[in-house]
């Protein structure tokens, strides 16, 4: 896997530029590429790459769909989530905005009035299909605007080898157990770290929420963002002795999840948090590797994992009769048990529709994963104010394993997201 399933700062720079279309009407602007022929329609997909396989599992999709529609074709475009933000702001601060994405937050957008509430643009029965525990994070003031494509949960990766090695007779479940575990696995030396510990720009706002909320804390909700509480202060603080302490791997406040992920597969880290698609990582890159898969450890022990989904979501652009019929049938079909299932297990992420829960219940990768699920706290990602919020932790939250005070780090972060 290339990328993580992860949330980028879309909305707020998207909202900035959508500001000036409000007052004079959305529209495509380029109907060559997405508008209807005469003969065909088209529609643009925009979505990013999960891994080395998205790009021809969308294809296949596309495949079958016009095999079966073929007075609809589909022109796909697929980015890195590095590249995703600036593609999707360009595009629709020059009104051109794909007809369909596939990405994370969608406040923005919605405020903006650029979206199809997803009941206008899927059958009764795909909106019936989706299970309820992602309805509510895909819906803006009780209005449904993204269509959950895929969901993860994190867990707790343990090099077993590296573990024994270091005399940790048992897997950590609290912070305290944690750093002594990850202490002992760094002292084996030779380059080896006890916990991976990823602040840099890809995904600090995941390893943050990690700790934060795994200490009790929150990043807010719907209606607050709230960073800047004693109780993320304790877990920033002991993020930062985690560092202190030498648990973690050099220079972690510049360290992105993807590569660090790569050092973990080659047996240099004792334990890191992983996501569904780290197991077919290890199977591709270092079958050979002996690990387990754990819950989070938490500042007492209480479950908890940090539950993200990603969206699929419909653009309103001109708004054509025949634009938005394509649109439901392309959604529809992409739904459907036999094309659903297969992408997400190739994928290795976990569903969110209920036809595709019961075909991949036996899933053994994905078990530990689907059994944490219960205990899943997400981003409060229909928040306008989660984009700055996520650009904010990625740009500054590193500095706290820098060496730069806890506090003063949450309290610049807390005045970037109140700037919106």
């Amino acid at each position: 896997m290339k990328k993580s399933l992860r949330i980028g700062g879309i909305v707020a720079t998207a909202a900035l530029a959508t500001m000036s279309l409000a007052s004079c009407g959305f529209s495509s602007g380029d109907a060559a590429d997405s508008g209807s022929d005469g003969s065909a329609t088209t529609i643009s997909l925009l979505v990013p790459s999960y891994s080395d396989a998205t790009k021809g599992l969308w294809e296949g999709v596309i495949k079958d769909f016009e095999a079966e529609n073929t007075d609809i074709k589909v022109k796909l475009e697929v980015q890195s989530w590095d590249n995703l933000d600036s593609v999707i702001t360009t595009k629709v601060s020059s009104n051109k905005a794909p007809d369909i994405m596939n990405g994370g937050p969608f406040a923005g957008f919605a405020a903006d009035d650029l979206l199809y509430p997803i009941k206008d643009v899927v059958s009764a029965d795909t909106l019936a299909d989706f299970q309820p525990s992602f309805v509510e994070g895909a819906s803006v003031d009780g209005v449904q605007y993204g269509a959950p494509l895929i969901a993860s949960a994190r867990a707790l990766f343990v090099n077993t080898d590296l573990l024994a090695q270091a005399g940790v007779a048992e897997v950590p479940k609290t912070w305290d157990e944690l750093l002594a575990a990850s202490k002992k696995i760094a002292a084996i030396g030779g380059g080896v770290a006890g916990y991976g510990m990823p602040l840099g720009s890809e995904e600090a706002q995941a390893e943050s929420a990690i700790w934060f909320y795994g200490g009790g804390g929150t990043f807010g909700d719907a209606k607050e963002i709230t960073v800047d509480t004693p109780t993320n202060l304790t877990a920033a603080q002991f993020m930062q002795k985690m560092v202190d302490e030498g648990a973690t791997q050099p220079d972690a406040g510049a360290t992105d999840r993807s590569p660090l992920m790569d050092v973990f597969v080659q047996g240099k880290i004792g334990m890191i948090i992983g996501l569904p698609p780290t197991v077919g990582q290890i199977a591709e890159n270092n079958a050979a590797l002996k690990y387990s898969i754990n819950p989070i450890p938490t500042v007492d022990g209480a479950p908890f994992t940090l539950g993200v989904a990603d969206h699929l979501m419909a653009f309103k652009n001109d708004e054509d009769a025949k634009k938005k019929e394509a649109i439901t049938k392309f959604l529809d079909f992409t739904f459907s048990a036999d094309q659903y299932v297969n992408w997400v297990t190739t994928e290795k992420f976990l569903p969110t529709t209920k036809s595709g829960a019961e075909q991949m219940n036996g899933d053994k990768d994905l078990a530990p994963f689907l059994a944490a699920l219960p205990n899943a706290k997400f981003y409060p990602s229909t928040n306008p104010k989660w984009s700055a919020t996520d650009a904010a932790f990625k740009a500054l939250i590193g500095q706290v394993a820098q060496g730069k005070d806890p506090q003063a780090v949450l309290t610049e972060i807390q005045a970037k997201v109140d700037a919106g």
